[in-house]
């Protein structure tokens, strides 16, 4: 078994029990992005990949991509694994794919990428990490295990060309009488502009984004704590607005 078959087991035995845990052993840590995104593609082989998360980014040498392999869909209970005692969730836009995207000659440009898009949705990015709070892992072991990721909430379907170009957005969120208001502001320029990298980076690896793939592309405002057992009413001003109840898994 190579180094980043052991990682990958690893970390995903972390992930179906929600346990944090010190760094990887250091004979199976990444030291690059290629490593880290080696060990995600090792991952990928033993669970299903429903999704994607990205960002265009903001520096050359940390970049945000990861497989998801917890897509949860149209329902009113959001499962996930608590964090500091709470339900961390970032509130995002998910793009969905019509067909598939695969590796070829040259990049996609920005048309061929939206016809793309068979819908987008109002969405959360379910956190946790699985490394300990003292652990003081690396950026490449952060990547490797897919960034915080724990799973995606896919949500209501809004349109899609407003979708597409949203970078600010009027957040509501209601959870019995706590009531906050969040001035969302996507990371890029547009929502729309992750995804577009994403396509074109995955393509030059030789990696397939998958017809059905749910991709959220950045937080409007990174992390937002939210009580579990409680109904939550999530609202984006002029797109849509859902209600959840966040469970810890059984």
């Amino acid at each position: 078994m190579t180094a980043f078959q052991q990682a990958a087991k690893e970390l995903l035995s972390r992930r179906q029990a929600g346990t944090k845990a010190p760094r990887l052993e250091e004979s199976i840590r990444p030291e690059s992005i290629e490593d880290a995104l080696a060990i995600q593609d090792e991952m990928a082989k033993i669970e299903t990949v429903g999704g994607w998360k990205c960002l265009q980014p903001l520096a050359e040498d940390k970049i945000i991509a990861a497989p998801i392999f917890n897509v949860q869909r149209d329902s009113a209970v959001v499962e996930l694994f608590e964090d500091k005692e709470v339900a961390r969730v970032e509130p995002e836009i998910s793009f969905v794919l019509a067909k598939d995207l695969p590796p070829k000659e040259g990049d996609y440009s920005e048309q061929e990428v939206i016809d793309a898009i068979g819908s987008a949705h109002m969405a959360l990015e379910l956190m946790q990490s699985r490394y300990a709070d003292d652990a003081e892992q690396s950026y490449f072991e952060s990547l490797a295990d897919c960034m915080v990721n724990q799973g995606m909430y896919v949500g209501p379907e809004i349109d899609k060309a407003t979708a597409v170009g949203v970078s600010t957005v009027q957040i509501k969120v209601t959870q019995g009488d706590d009531v906050r208001e969040l001035d969302g502001k996507h990371p890029n320029d547009r929502a729309v502009d992750g995804l577009i990298w994403l396509v074109n980076y995955m393509s030059k690896r030789g990696v397939t984004l998958k017809k059905d793939a749910a991709i959220i592309t950045g937080s409007f405002k990174g992390i937002v704590p939210m009580a579990f057992d409680v109904e939550t009413t999530i609202a984006y001003e002029g797109l849509g607005e859902y209600k959840v109840t966040f469970k810890r898994p059984a």
